[in-house]
C-alpha cells in the first residue's frame, strides 16, 4: 500500500539530530570504534572521510563546545560511549569529557585523511589501543554503520559497491513522483502525520532560540531586529525569512537543542518546513500539516535522486519543497504547485555548497526568500519556459537536469571548494 510506503519514508528521512550531521556521524563511527576495541590506553585515531564528509565537518560548530574541527568530533566519540544514540548522540556528553576530548586531539594521536572512495558519505575510523585495535566503517547515510571489524575479526559487514551515487533505497521508490507525492498528501489521514506535527514543533524551538540569542552571524536575529526598528516591512515575507534563518543561526554556531532533520540534514529540516510554518499562520492546522508534508516530502523526492551530500547548496532544494508548501497553502492547485518547482529550479540551480559553517543562515534566508518569491510568481500565472536554461517542459525532467549538474557537472568544482578549504587554518580548538 503506497500510504504505508510515503509514512516508512517519512519516519526514515525525518530524524531527530543534534548538531551538524558529519561531524555528529564521525562522532558515531568513533563511539562504535571504542566500543568494540580492546584496552584502555589508546595510542591512535585514524580518520578517512570523504570529501563531502570533510568539507562539511571542518568549520561547523559542534554542540556542548565553542570549537569546530574534525579531529574533535572524532575525539568527543570516543569519550560519548554511548553509539546507540546516533544522531543524537552528543546530547549529554559531560564537560569534563569535552576536557578530555581537547587534550586528546592536542596530543596528536588523531589523524585525519581523505578517503580513497567515490561515495559521498564515507567515513572510516581506526582506534588502536597498545593490545587491540577495531575499525568502523559508515557509508551513504549519517548513522548506517556498514563494517565493524576487530582484530581481523568481521563483526559485521554490510558494505556495498563503491559507486558515485549509491543508495539501497533507489531501486524501491519507484512509487515516489510528484503526482504520487500530491496524491498523498491530499488523501491521507491527518493522524498519522504525528511525526509531523513533532516535526514542527522541535524546528520552531530552536528558531525562535536563535531569534532571542546571538548565535553564529545572527542573520535572522538581524533581520528581525532590522523589521522592529522599520528598515524592513514587518510582514510575512520578512519574518518567515528571519525565523527560518535564525534556525540555521543557532544549529551552526553549536545549539544543543536538537532538530527534526531531512535527509541527513538538520538545514534541511528547519528551510523545508519552517517558512511553510509561517505562511501557514491563520490556517486551518490540517491544511498546515499537509503543506508541511508536502514540502518535506518533495525535499526527499530530490535529494534521493542528487544524493546525501552534494556540490549544491542542500538549502536551495529544501527552499524547493518549501516553495511547494507555499504554493499549496495559498491556494495553488497540482499544475502551480509543479510550476513553483521550474521556477525555484530556473533560479537557484548553481548555489554551490562551500561546508557547514555559520555563513549557511546567509544561503537559508537567500533560499527562502526566494521560495516566497517562486510562489508569489507561480500564483500569478508567471512560469518560466522550458527554452530558458536548464527548465524543462515538466518539473520531474527539470529535476532531473538539476541533479545531473550536481552529481556529474560539479565534481570537479567539489575538489576545487575542498582544495581552497584544507589551505585556510580557519578553525582553531578552545579550551
Amino acid at each position: 500500500m503506497e500510504e504505508e510506503k510515503f509514512l516508512s519514508l517519512l519516519n526514515e528521512e525525518l530524524i531527530i539530530a543534534l548538531g551538524c550531521t558529519e561531524p555528529t556521524a564521525i562522532a558515531i563511527a568513533a563511539a562504535t570504534a571504542r566500543k568494540y576495541v580492546r584496552g584502555t590506553n589508546i595510542l591512535n585515531v585514524d580518520v578517512k572521510a570523504s570529501r563531502n564528509v570533510i568539507k562539511n565537518a571542518l568549520s561547523v560548530g559542534i554542540p556542548g563546545t565553542d570549537s569546530c574541527g574534525i579531529n574533535l568530533a572524532a575525539a568527543l566519540g570516543i569519550f560519548a560511549y554511548d553509539s546507540d544514540k546516533n544522531l543524537q548522540i552528543l546530547a549529554k556528553i559531560k564537560p569534563s569529557d569535552i576536557k578530555k576530548a581537547i587534550r586528546m586531539v592536542k596530543q596528536n594521536i588523531i589523524t585525519v585523511k581523505l578517503a580513497d572512495t567515490h561515495k559521498k558519505l564515507y567515513i572510516e575510523i581506526v582506534v588502536k589501543t597498545d593490545i587491540s585495535y577495531s575499525r568502523v566503517v559508515i557509508e551513504d547515510n549519517h548513522d548506517n554503520i556498514v563494517l565493524i571489524e576487530v582484530d581481523g575479526n568481521i563483526i559485521k559487514n554490510n558494505q556495498c559497491k563503491d559507486t558515485l551515487n549509491s543508495t539501497s533505497k533507489t531501486k524501491t521508490l519507484d512509487y515516489l513522483n510528484l503526482d504520487s507525492i500530491l496524491e498523498f498528501i491530499e488523501n491521507v489521514n491527518i493522524e498519522k502525520l504525528d511525526l509531523i506535527k513533532q516535526c514542527i514543533e522541535i524546528n520552531t524551538e530552536i528558531c525562535l532560540e536563535g531569534l532571542k540569542k546571538p548565535y553564529g552571524l545572527s542573520v535572522g536575529r538581524s533581520i528581525k531586529n532590522k523589521m522592529k526598528m522599520g528598515f524592513l516591512a514587518d510582514d510575512t515575507v520578512n519574518y518567515a525569512t528571519a525565523l527560518t534563518a535564525a534556525g540555521s543561526d543557532a544549529r551552526m554556531a553549536g545549539s544543543s537543542l536538537p532538530v527534526m532533520s531531512n535527509s541527513g540534514s538538520g538545514n534541511q529540516g528547519i528551510s523545508t518546513t519552517m517558512p511553510v510554518v509561517v505562511f501557514g499562520e491563520g490556517s486551518d492546522e490540517e491544511k498546515i500539516i499537509r503543506a508541511v508534508t508536502l514540502s518535506n516530502l518533495v525535499t526527499i523526492y530530490i535529494k534521493l535522486k542528487l544524493g546525501r551530500l552534494s556540490a549544491l547548496c542542500g538549502a536551495s532544494i529544501s527552499a524547493t519543497g518549501a516553495c511547494c508548501g507555499i504554493t499549496y497553502l495559498m491556494g495553488g492547485d497540482e499544475s502551480q504547485i509543479k510550476s513553483s518547482i521550474q521556477n525555484m529550479m530556473g533560479n537557484l540551480t548553481g548555489m554551490i555548497c562551500d561546508g557547514a559553517k555559520a555563513g549557511c543562515a546567509l544561503k537559508v534566508a537567500t533560499c527562502t526568500n526566494a521560495a516566497i518569491q517562486s510562489a508569489i510568481i507561480t500564483l500569478e500565472g508567471n512560469i518560466i519556459g522550458s527554452s530558458d536554461g536548464i527548465i524543462e517542459e515538466n518539473a520531474a525532467d527539470t529535476i532531473e537536469n538539476f541533479c545531473t549538474i550536481g552529481n556529474i557537472g560539479m565534481m570537479e568544482a567539489d575538489k576545487l571548494i575542498l582544495d581552497i578549504m584544507l589551505k585556510k587554518n580557519n578553525c582553531t580548538l578552545k579550551g
